[in-house]
């Protein structure tokens, strides 16, 4: 007796280019990116220098204050936010039948994934480590006097 596989959710023409492949292919390099970012941010933070007790508004204030950090978290933050909606796509495009509902889901994951990633990226680049009008001992040393 012959063994039969059913046919895929998505199937596709020669012409269209096969997003599987480059969401496959993007989950098997942005993992070990991944894993290298978050111990390494991991390691800085808790570990180097006074440890968790260290981390307050000024220490963030103080690492964000340069662009190699800044930089840092900002592929932190789109590489883990893609990893993770491409992972639910990948579930939701196993185990959800009705075409119509999966779509929805699927726009609904990239949608949510966007939205975070453009709010991120709004912080990471728009954070002021010196706000006026806090109190002087909260602040890194950078900021100046008021």
């Amino acid at each position: 007796m012959a063994v039969t596989i059913e046919t895929p959710n998505s199937p596709r023409t020669r012409k269209q280019a096969n997003w599987e492949k480059y969401g496959w292919l993007f989950m098997r390099l942005s993992g070990p990116l991944l894993v290298v970012l978050i111990f390494t941010h991991l390691i800085s933070n808790l570990v180097v220098g006074e440890g968790i007790k260290a981390i307050d508004f000024a220490f963030v204030a103080g690492k964000w204050a340069d662009p190699f950090w800044q930089g840092w978290d900002l592929a932190m933050l789109w590489l883990a936010l893609i990893h993770g909606t491409n992972g639910m796509r990948t579930i939701v495009n196993d185990y959800v039948e009705r075409a119509s509902i999966r779509k929805g889901l699927n726009v609904t994951l990239w949608a949510v994934g966007g939205l975070l990633i453009l709010l991120g990226t709004l912080v990471i680049f728009t954070f002021d480590p010196c706000p006026a009008g806090a109190a002087a001992e909260l602040l890194p040393s950078f900021c100046p006097a008021s």
